[in-house]
């Protein structure tokens, strides 16, 4: 079927279906090359974690996991806004679609704002790694700044992704105004989507990680 939005089809391009299988397929592609680029660290932080489990576990206990378990439900519950924005663009509803790619852009925002808190925490507490870093009771100060930088580098790295999901949410919901979208051509919202959930995907391995590897205090 022809899409109404006269935008909508390149000129590259026979039909939107293929229009859209092109875009999708490109946006695995990009996601692979992150999957990769992440993978990097998620490698260099078992490597590290494997030569000193005890200096790691002590500097994973500095870290809130209430505060990690709120961030978690929260980009959890972003990830269902935005399949129902999804929903909402199949549809062809512009309201349900634009409020839904605020709710998103709102649970996101919440997100950072947390993770601001936290880094901000851990500067007070003398965690940040540098000359001033302290890690009370850690007699291996070396291998303890490993560990932060490691988590500032991940979760940091993590929060810039966020910063462009959300600007890409904020392009999503500008062109909705606009009424750039309907139930014939969406693909756009479908790609973001996409994105969105990678993002949240790496956090449900980033928490894990760094907050909940051995809990428990040595006797």
């Amino acid at each position: 079927m022809a899409s109404a939005n006269p935008l909508a089809l390149r000129e590259q391009f026979d039909t939107a279906a293929q229009q859209k299988d092109a875009s999708v397929l490109a946006m695995w592609i990009f996601l692979v090359t992150e999957i990769m680029f992440f993978g990097g660290l998620f490698l260099a932080y078992t490597a590290y974690r494997s030569f000193y489990p005890e200096v790691f576990g002590a500097a994973s206990r500095t870290l809130s996991a209430t505060i990690g378990a709120v961030n978690t439900a929260v980009l959890l519950t972003s990830s269902y806004t935005m399949v129902l924005a999804v929903r909402a663009a199949q549809k062809g509803s512009r309201k349900a679609l634009i409020w839904f790619l605020i709710l998103t852009m709102i649970f996101g925002t919440v997100f950072l704002g947390v993770k601001a808190y936290e880094w901000h925490e851990k500067f007070v507490e003398h965690h940040v790694p540098g000359p001033s870093f302290h890690l009370e009771g850690e007699p291996l100060q070396g291998q303890a700044q490993l560990f932060f930088s490691l988590y500032f580098a991940m979760t940091g790295l993590h929060a810039l992704h966020m910063v462009v999901g959300m600007g890409i949410m904020t392009v999503m919901t500008w062109r909705a105004w606009l009424g750039r979208f309907n139930a014939d051509y969406y693909t756009p919202i479908d790609v973001a989507g996409l994105y969105w959930h990678f993002v949240d995907v790496i956090w449900i391995f980033l928490f894990p990680l760094l907050y909940l590897i051995d809990r428990h205090v040595p006797k």
